[in-house]
């Protein structure tokens, strides 16, 4: 790797971030903590967290079984899991409105609470959710669907440069073969506006916070999943309908069923 490339893990914009007038400081409106939901859309409610009756697994040992699974069973997920998994890696526990602006705490932390990220799911086999592509509404805890399509687990694969873990003879695309896929989307200027430049490397350690926990979560109702850095990053963009530049897929985990 070129050593230029390593800056972005570094943490040199710290010491002169005092010189800096972040948009925040300008007084320039908060970005929007969730993407807003077109008029007439299809909304989905989940499972609250109240009503969870999967999750229970002892902490200790849902850490020491911790592993990457690349294949999967062909059973469903069923809609309470996949409710907790959403809550676990996304969720509220808590939410206030101050001045008319909304505040959330979720389940997992964000440098300065900014949350860049958006939760996109190819589902492809959960009980009583048609497949498609969703994204998830932490506020209201709901799916919103955003596409439907028979083609959808294949363009998943494709845009995820067809990974396998079969052999040459036999492959096994266990991202296509997920119950679920999850994939997330970075919206930068959440966290530019109050650390300008000092941001890409705030996005890119809360993207590593919510796959831990869907690790954790999914290990704990006996699920599996696999942490999925590498894609085509124009055609996973394309696949669900974002720029490219100011919205972006960052990453992305499979889920499935396990022996």
């Amino acid at each position: 790797m070129p050593k230029s490339k390593r800056e972005l893990l570094k943490s040199y914009e710290w010491v002169d971030f005092e010189q800096v007038t972040t948009d925040q400081q300008k007084g320039l409106p908060r970005p929007d903590i969730q993407k807003s939901v077109p008029p007439g859309a299809q909304l989905i409610d989940l499972v609250p967290p109240d009503q969870f009756t999967s999750g229970g697994a002892a902490v200790r040992d849902v850490i020491g079984a911790r592993r990457s699974h690349r294949c999967f069973t062909p059973d469903p997920l069923s809609h309470e899991e996949l409710s907790f998994l959403l809550w676990a890696t996304q969720g509220m526990r808590a939410k206030s409105i101050e001045d008319g602006l909304t505040y959330v705490w979720r389940n997992v932390p964000s440098g300065g609470n900014r949350h860049p990220m958006e939760t996109y799911l190819s589902i492809h086999n959960v009980a009583g959710i048609e497949p498609g592509l969703y994204r998830y509404l932490p506020l209201e805890h709901q799916l919103v669907l955003e596409k439907t399509g028979s083609a959808l687990p294949e363009m998943v694969k494709q845009g995820s440069l067809n990974q396998n873990s079969g052999t040459d003879r036999e492959p096994y695309y266990f991202i296509k073969e997920a119950a679920v896929v999850f994939i997330w989307t970075a919206i930068p200027y959440r966290s530019e506006w109050r650390y300008h430049k000092a941001a890409a490397k705030l996005i890119a350690l809360d993207a590593g916070h919510i796959c831990q926990n869907l690790y954790t979560a999914a290990g704990a109702i006996g699920c599996g999943t696999c942490a999925v850095g590498a894609f085509d990053q124009r055609k996973m963009n394309d696949l669900l309908g974002v720029d490219g530049e100011d919205e972006f897929v960052i990453y992305m985990a499979p889920v499935g069923m396990v022996d």
